[in-house]
């Protein structure tokens, strides 16, 4: 008996070494995941048709390009103000108000009877989703342990991932009974996610302030006095033009003008995309971690800009295909990392809401 025990003790603690046991993840941060989850599950049904919803309105490609471009740029414009809000209500009612504006706009879309009317809803959606996304971030920073930093983030963007990978292929599928039915699966899913963050979002971890309290705030001049903070900033901005403008505008658009397909090929463009992603989520936070945020930082922005730049040359679906999935795989090892180095400057005793909200 004692040789086998021996061999045991031997084993277990190799695999200790090789196979490190990881601290289980927050219940707050798991119902964030499960938010996150319905969230891009909801976002996914719409992405693909949304560019040709517009086009039905006797617009060309660019009015329909604006139809995306718009909720990027409300976006943008109210992303101060959501920093304010959840300086001045906090978090969880930030997240819940942000995630039921867009629910209620989304519906909204479904009905449109001109582009105009679908221009106006998509904007307002712009302004809810901006609310739902800086208070999420500043949650998962917040109830994140500092040492699983990377893991969460990663975790987070893969939850966001399963759901993106397919929304798009189940949108395709729902606009076979019509463009504006997508419309009101994301509605139902957004409600879906207020409920389950609302109610189940009650419990802070041990030793970390709860998801109801009030934290001091960091303001966005003392973050951008952090070098790092800027380098992420900047990193965003690419990324998120190339993810959220490119893939999301034009890519759909793309895949009917230039390989003459329609909706389900650019649904599928957009999974295969998600996919990469999620598969580059299971190593890359774990990574950010352990080598550190910038090797990964740098990785993922070569490697999703070249990709993003070699689908406007392909001409047959198996490379445009390809191209999207290595772009997902540039886009995954990127998110953690950034999300990790943002939340090693704000930290968890402080709430970020107007330096996540730039």
């Amino acid at each position: 008996m004692t040789a086998p025990s021996a061999v045991s003790r031997a084993t277990t603690r190799i695999l200790s070494v090789v196979r490190p046991q990881r601290p289980t993840l927050p219940r707050d941060i798991k119902v964030m995941l499960a938010a996150a989850f319905l969230i891009a599950l909801g976002f996914g049904l719409v992405a693909p048709v949304l560019p040709q919803f517009a086009t039905t309105f006797d617009v060309g490609a660019t009015a329909a390009a604006v139809i995306v471009s718009i909720f990027a740029f409300m976006r943008l414009v109210f992303a101060p103000a959501g920093g304010a809000l959840i300086g001045r209500w906090g978090e969880r009612p930030v997240y819940v108000a942000g995630l039921l504006i867009v629910a209620a706009s989304t519906a909204a879309c479904a009905f449109a009877q001109d582009y105009w009317q679908l221009l106006v809803f998509r904007g307002l959606g712009g302004v809810g989703s901006v609310m739902f996304t800086v208070a999420s971030m500043a949650l998962v920073i917040r109830l994140a342990p500092p040492a699983s930093r990377g893991r969460v983030s990663g975790a987070y963007a893969s939850a966001f991932l399963i759901g993106s990978v397919l929304g798009p292929v189940v949108g395709g599928l729902l606009a076979g009974f019509g463009l504006r039915v997508p419309f009101l699966g994301y509605a139902a899913a957004l409600v879906v996610a207020a409920a389950v963050v609302q109610t189940q979002l009650n419990h802070a971890p041990s030793g970390a302030r709860s998801a109801e309290s009030r934290a001091p705030d960091m303001r966005f001049a003392e973050a951008w006095g952090v070098g790092v903070y800027r380098a992420v900033l900047l990193s965003s901005f690419a990324n998120g033009w190339a993810t959220f403008g490119v893939r999301m505008a034009t890519v759909p658009l793309f895949a009917l003008a230039a390989l003459g397909t329609g909706p389900q090929a650019a649904g599928l463009a957009l999974a295969v995309f998600a996919a990469g992603n999620a598969a580059a989520l299971t190593f890359s936070g774990r990574l950010a971690d352990s080598l550190g945020r910038r090797p990964l930082m740098i990785a993922g922005l070569l490697t999703a800009g070249l990709a993003t730049a070699a689908i406007g040359f392909t001409s047959q679906l198996g490379w445009f295909l390809a191209a999207s999935a290595v772009a997902g795989v540039g886009s995954g090892l990127l998110g953690p990392a950034q999300q990790a180095a943002v939340a090693d400057v704000i930290g968890n005793e402080r709430s970020g809401g107007r330096g996540l909200a730039a």
